[in-house]
């Protein structure tokens, strides 16, 4: 199958064997960042540095001021990979190396734009502002998430675009020293967490029938028995139902696929209409359960695939885990690409990945993508070689 591995800018500016290190994994193609948000990343191999921190969500490519001239919000620019165009250089170091590469654009996924646009972040049930996950029902938010995955997805060298957090971010963020973990909360209460209640999803929830404060007391009352320590495991939409109610339920869902389609058909009609006349290939990093928040955003299948042209799945662990994931997409045509987690230390097992991949396979995966060339250890990457030879 053909094989994608995750890579950062930085991981190949300014060392000259990067290029060739990655070809000789076996892998086909880099997933390489175009627009990121905040991290601090390890960088093993690197002959200059072995920390890069990115203080912000930026993009790494110089943006278009002309696109973005007079506009409130508008892609940051980034400082801490040396050259004008680091996604550019990249890129152009990969593909002369024999590798296609994909543009890896995150975008409702932005502390620095909830920072200094507070308005713009989703708003919990307690009044309480999540700075990391813009509003995607709002107006503002969604021109501007279409118009930085036009331009950021349609890079020069980039044959194709993987779209990361393309829908609802909400409650759970990997987060600086984070202290969230006293209390427990399964997906259900999540979702409660996660639901939004500025002043533009107030609105949209009158539109499909719901009272937003009659929606508010309700989320409140459902998860009070957790701040009195009762914890909550319920997973699943069928423990969003207990929590909430059937009927409640089922409306909030109905008003945030309703926003999420329509940004997802916008942002991908305005990358093809950026591509014009390329070949170029729009993927999104998703989920199939609809009401799921974060990175991999929830979908339906069929809808996704009659909107672009495949998705990147998340299938690290067990067997069940990937079968829930892939099952949905069955007998649907499109590019199915089975993500997996190769950095021991953050959880992957890159020493079961061929037998992993034959799995998703049998489930109709006709992709991988390896999760994360950059920061994987020498051990992990010489699995992942071993793996991709004898697959």
């Amino acid at each position: 199958m053909k094989t994608s591995a995750f890579l950062y800018p930085w991981d190949v500016v300014g060392d000259p064997q990067a290029a060739d290190r990655l070809a000789g994994l076996g892998v086909q193609q880099v997933t390489l960042a175009s627009a990121y948000h905040s991290t601090r990343a390890l960088t093993p191999r690197h002959p200059h540095h072995r920390i890069v921190t990115a203080e912000h969500a930026a993009v790494l490519y110089p943006p278009d001021a002309t696109r973005w001239a007079g506009r409130a919000l508008h892609p940051y620019a980034q400082s801490w990979v040396a050259g004008e165009d680091p996604y550019a250089e990249a890129a152009e170091a990969l593909a002369g190396a024999g590798l296609q590469v994909h543009s890896w654009v995150v975008l409702a996924h932005n502390s620095r734009l909830g920072a200094e646009h507070p308005d713009t972040s989703v708003v919990n049930a307690y009044g309480d502002r999540y700075p990391w996950a813009p509003c995607i029902a709002q107006p503002a938010v969604h021109a501007f998430l279409v118009d930085l995955a036009a331009e950021a997805a349609v890079r020069p060298g980039a044959s194709g675009t993987e779209l990361e957090s393309l829908g609802w971010y909400g409650f759970a963020h990997l987060h600086a020293h984070d202290k969230t973990s006293g209390i427990v909360l399964g997906d259900a209460a999540q979702y409660l967490m996660s639901l939004c209640f500025c002043a533009d999803c107030q609105a949209g929830y009158g539109s499909v029938g719901l009272d937003g404060e009659e929606l508010r007391v309700a989320v409140r009352k459902a998860l009070a028995p957790l701040w009195a320590g009762a914890g909550s495991t319920e997973q699943g939409w069928s423990g969003v139902e207990k929590l909430l109610g059937a009927g409640l339920a089922e409306t909030t869902l109905r008003w945030r696929v309703q926003v999420a389609r329509g940004l997802q058909e916008a942002a991908v009609a305005a990358v093809r209409a950026e591509a014009a006349g390329r070949d170029f290939q729009v993927l999104l990093h998703a989920d199939p359960a609809p009401y799921r928040a974060g990175a991999n955003v929830g979908v339906d299948p069929a809808h996704i695939l009659a909107t672009a042209d495949g998705v990147v799945l998340p299938c690290t662990g067990g067997d069940t885990a990937r079968e829930a994931v892939l099952g949905p997409f069955a007998g649907l045509s499109g590019v199915l690409a089975a993500n997996f987690n190769v950095v021991s230390g953050m959880g992957g097992n890159p020493g079961t990945l061929e037998r992993d991949a034959a799995h998703a396979a049998s489930l109709g995966a006709n992709e991988l993508r390896l999760y994360h060339a950059g920061l994987a250890s020498g051990p992990d990457l010489s699995a992942v070689a071993g793996a991709l030879r004898r697959g």
